[in-house]
């Protein structure tokens, strides 16, 4: 497996202002084949983040790399690597749910008999299968969210940016997508998972880092963040209260 970080940020400062950056001195990598739970309060810095990987912001300082490919220097490399499922979908309501899937899949550049065997697979997996032909203005907003997860699904990058998925999702949504989060951590894509539902994730993912009004405060596996809070053994709801609430 290569050692190259599949996610590589650097001394990321930036955000919405020069003079007040929400994101301070921010360095964090991802690895191949790694899910990594990026978890903070309400404007810890979390979706900011994802905006400066996904190319929405430009950093005040500091660089990102995704399988070492940097936007400057190879933007069409930098993005053709990751994908990305937003907090809040967003459809065309005049396409339909098969026309969303196939062209996302055709942006990608997936090749027709690789678009029809993942749209079918996920399409089971998330129950949609009779909703492929329906326009996407006529879904609840639970199955818009599983669109957004199937369209980001159907390429095969080597990076998935999530930010809060199980939004408006059911309990056998949440349960397929985590499923499924794990089976392509095991084909040797990596997850940068951004949630507040702490213990849903705590069992899935490798590593995690925390952020708290806009640094990193903590990093590592469950152990890793326990002893950072200094109190081992906790499950990560309880960790997380300690370093963000107890003045660490």
């Amino acid at each position: 497996m290569s050692q190259t970080p599949v996610l590589q940020i650097t001394g990321l400062t930036g955000g919405y202002s020069l003079n007040k950056p929400v994101l301070h001195d921010i360095s964090l990598q991802v690895q191949p084949g790694e899910m990594v739970g990026l978890i903070g309060l309400n404007g810890a810095g979390k979706s900011t983040t994802m905006k400066h990987i996904l190319g929405l912001m430009t950093p005040h300082k500091g660089g990102i790399a995704v399988q070492g490919r940097t936007r400057d220097k190879d933007s069409e490399g930098y993005h053709s690597a990751l994908s990305f499922v937003p907090e809040s979908p967003l459809l065309y309501e005049e396409m339909t749910v098969r026309e969303h899937v196939e062209f996302t899949s055709r942006a990608y550049g997936v090749n027709r008999a690789d678009y029809e065997a993942r749209s079918r697979r996920l399409s089971e997996l998330f129950r949609m299968e009779d909703k492929m032909d329906s326009l996407s203005g006529h879904l609840s907003k639970g199955m818009k969210q599983k669109v957004m997860i199937m369209c980001a699904f159907v390429a095969s990058p080597a990076l998935y940016v999530i930010d809060e998925p199980f939004l408006g999702l059911d309990p056998l949504g949440i349960r397929s997508l985590l499923d499924f989060m794990l089976e392509i951590k095991k084909s040797g894509s990596s997850i940068l998972l951004s949630s507040h539902i702490l213990s849903t994730i705590e069992n899935y993912c490798d590593r995690f880092i925390v952020l708290h009004q806009g640094r990193v405060i903590a990093e590592g596996t469950l152990a890793e963040i326990g002893a950072a809070a200094g109190k081992p053994g906790l499950p990560l709801e309880q960790l997380f209260y300690e370093l963000v609430q107890g003045g660490k």
